[in-house]
């Protein structure tokens, strides 16, 4: 729902959810606000893989605007040119150089020295132009700001690449489209299109233009195909400006123009620039923080910026394109969401912005019912194209359960339901595929394990793609998967389901091999895979066997029942022995060989990798193991080591701000190691004051007395004036408003929390307690 707000005598377009940014401050104090820490060029040099981008756009925004720099330069941070800015589908630039068909020709040097990079406004110097280039936002529109030296030829220049029109319309004004390709591979979307439209205004009417087909310019209004684009040529006086103002949409041209007119009404740069702060700031400051450092400060700031980053909200106007069924929908007042990887988000960035808005996660949530209504099959990786075929399992259900189970339900839950259970039986569980069950997915239904290839065995299976069957990790996230839809099921009276689903959650245990204490392969005879290696087996990626991760790691993915985990590896002693040796357990090989292999395993301390999601929730099982002074030891170490303010700063891929969403619930001192699970664990926060304002304006707040980088083990606790001695409290416990009291010291204290009754619960417990 979009808001016009006034606050201090002006009004706002505040293009978020009601309510959420209302009255956001739009006076800067002298006072270091939240908005003012953040870095986002953290992470733009990857430590092997994925980069990260400098987006300005709002929370959830459409309009996410990062300079298009050197093609082919991964690490975005070292490229050397900036060759434009996104204006919807197309590129924008401004140059004062030589008129061409090709927009390499219209790129510029620039130097980080002399660039602003902030979540509401970018600026840089475009070296070979001597222009200035900035630009701000709104929800679905941008303003660019470009000065210009002293130019007999000071151009505007609108670059699209393939399957695209534009039109040239009056004498300031041009508009298109282009088709919308799927992110994940690269390929157009299935069935019919998807088109992003842009409208473009510019302050200045030039004294001629021309248009682009491939290498032909002309003074057609009118252009189409690949290759197409638009230049304008101006006289500049020395500081002169030209702006231009964007609106962008996935409905129409005309909705594009719309959203422009409504969000950006006037040619006042430096007002929206000023909204979008105070929106930041608001947003920002829903999470206040003391004590710590400057540096810390600033990776968490950025780490919470980006966290706020997706799911994006394409609401136009009550109204939204869904790339599921190729239509436009009435929104009927709830906001629809795309962008999304629930293999990577539903761990711990869902579990964050259900803190801070549960509204607008259920929002999140209806969005995913909407896609199954328009596709016949609920989401994972949701694209305003309509589905990515990426990674294993179906974790929405996570999402909607952690949802429910703590209390916010406010959708359509027998859908949901419905939706997860028809994932559950009917739908392919092969690796990057999303298509019906096949003859594996239903041995793991029948026979409790999906099969690997028994060793030499050659593939069969027509649907198996390249990323081969990862038949480990395939069950366990299955499982975890059947545990949510077991619990959904239970919840709603639905017996017989839920006892179904249950035994099919115990479907870990069937790809443990108690010979070796790991999780292990098993071929379609039942027979363990022979020469298993749970360090360096399985190929590339170890994909004949897991999900870009080993053995190892893949241990320890039983989220949901770790007290059957810690049974299953023989008690506590042996579980807790196995734990600290992935810690230091080396590679088997060379390192630069074992990252070859394992590309997605940045972030290393010893076998474990905060560079990719799988492990992000390990070093809190010492919390169910007895031994909680070692999570505490462990997540500071984490934190220290692989986050930094830099641009190296991230661990590894940030996949939509879920590697951010670890930092900032662990520097807070907890993580949900469960999601679906209404509990938090308890770590070792890095600040002596925290409070987070939640959605329903109750404040949680933690303190930690004499917290420092010494004193980072737990003495005792206290919540809401109770003592707490376990490591560990509930949704119940704070959802109206909590504080967490913890004293801290610099020796642990290994006798809080260690009982066994101390620790969180599990399926295995649950199920015993109510026996």
């Amino acid at each position: 729902m979009k808001l016009m707000i006034k606050c201090a005598g002006t009004f706002l377009l505040l293009a978020l959810p009601a309510g959420k940014y209302a009255c956001a401050q739009n006076v800067q104090d002298q006072q270091k606000q939240p908005v003012d820490y953040v870095n986002p060029n953290i992470g733009g040099i990857g430590l092997l893989l994925t980069a990260t981008e400098p987006y300005v756009q709002y929370p959830h925004g459409m309009a996410r605007i990062a300079p298009v720099t050197t093609p082919g330069i991964e690490d975005r941070y070292l490229a050397d040119k900036i060759y434009g800015f996104p204006a919807g589908p197309a590129m924008l630039m401004a140059s004062t150089g030589p008129v061409d068909t090709d927009a390499g020709t219209y790129a510029s040097d620039y130097d980080h020295d002399f660039e602003t990079a902030t979540p509401y406004y970018y600026e840089a110097d475009l070296q070979t132009w001597g222009i200035k280039a900035e630009y701000t936002v709104t929800q679905d529109a941008v303003f660019y700001r470009f000065t210009f030296p002293a130019s007999q030829h000071a151009h505007i220049v609108f670059s699209m690449q393939s399957d695209a029109q534009l039109t040239v319309s009056g004498n300031n004004a041009v508009q298109g489209c282009e088709r919308v390709y799927g992110p994940i591979d690269n390929k157009p979307a299935p069935g019919e299109q998807t088109r992003e439209y842009f409208y473009a205004v510019i302050s200045h009417p030039p004294n001629s233009w021309q248009t682009w087909q491939g290498t032909q310019l002309s003074h057609s209004p009118d252009e189409s195909g690949n290759g197409i684009g638009y230049v304008s040529d101006s006289a500049t006086n020395g500081g002169e400006t030209i702006e231009v103002r964007v609106g962008i949409s996935y409905i129409s041209v005309a909705q594009a123009k719309r959203n422009l007119e409504e969000q950006i009404p006037q040619w006042n740069f430096d007002q929206v620039k000023q909204n979008a702060r105070a929106v930041w700031s608001t947003a920002l400051g829903q999470i206040a923080v003391t004590g710590g450092s400057e540096k810390q400060k600033t990776i968490f700031y950025t780490a919470l910026y980006r966290s706020l980053q997706r799911m994006t909200d394409i609401t136009e106007d009550g109204r939204y394109f869904s790339g599921y069924d190729h239509k436009v929908h009435d929104a009927d007042g709830h906001d629809f969401y795309v962008d999304d990887g629930a293999w990577d988000t539903f761990r711990s960035m869902h579990p964050l912005q259900l803190l801070l808005d549960a509204n607008q996660q259920e929002d999140m949530i209806r969005s995913y019912l909407r896609m199954y209504q328009q596709s016949g099959w609920m989401p994972s990786f949701p694209s305003v194209a309509g589905e990515q075929a990426a990674m294993i399992g179906h974790h929405a259900d996570e999402i909607i359960l952690d949802d429910y189970e703590k209390g916010f339900r406010d959708f359509n839950v027998e859908e949901a339901y419905a939706a997860m259970k028809k994932n559950a039986t009917e739908a392919s569980m092969l690796p990057w595929t999303r298509d019906p069950i096949t003859a594996l997915g239903r041995q793991y239904l029948e026979k409790g394990f999906f099969p690997a290839l028994a060793y030499g065995e050659q593939e069969t299976v027509p649907q198996v793609t390249g990323e081969r069957r990862q038949a480990v990790s395939v069950t366990l996230e299955n499982a975890y998967d059947d545990w949510c839809v077991a619990t959904l099921a239970e919840a709603l009276g639905k017996a017989a389901d839920a006892a179904y689903f249950f035994k099919l959650a115990h479907n870990y245990q069937n790809v443990f091999n108690p010979a070796i204490g790991f999780m292990a392969p098993r071929s379609a005879d039942g027979k363990w895979v022979a020469h298993f290696d749970p360090k360096l087996g399985g190929g590339q990626g170890a994909r004949d066997y897991f999900t870009e991760m080993d053995g190892w790691v893949y241990t320890f993915s039983v989220q949901y029942d770790v007290a059957g985990l810690i049974h299953l590896m023989g008690g506590r002693d042996k579980f807790d022995s196995r734990l600290d040796q992935l810690f230091v357990e080396q590679y088997g090989t060379s390192k630069y060989k074992f990252l070859s292999q394992f590309p997605d395993a940045t972030g290393l301390i010893g076998l474990y990798a905060q560079g990719n999601e799988p492990s992000f929730h390990i070093p809190y099982l010492y919390d169910f193991s007895g031994q909680p002074w070692k999570t505490q030891r462990r997540v500071r170490q984490i934190m220290k080591i692989w986050y930094g303010d830099g641009p190296r700063g991230i661990p590894g891929d940030d996949d939509g701000g879920e590697t951010s969403s670890w930092y900032v619930l662990s520097a807070l001192g907890f993580y949900p190691v469960c999601p679906g699970s209404p509990v938090f664990e308890i770590g070792s926060p890095i600040f002596a004051k925290s409070v987070i304002r939640m959605g329903n304006g109750k404040d949680f707040t933690m303190i930690a007395n004499q917290v420092s980088a010494q004193n980072k083990y737990i003495q005792s606790a206290t919540i809401n004036g109770r003592p707490l001695n376990k490591p560990w409290f509930s949704q119940s416990q704070i959802a109206n408003g909590a504080t967490l009291i913890l004293q801290m010291g610099d020796k642990p204290n290994l006798q809080w929390g260690s009982a066994p009754d101390d620790a969180p619960p599990s399926m295995s417990t649950l199920s015993a307690s109510q026996n």
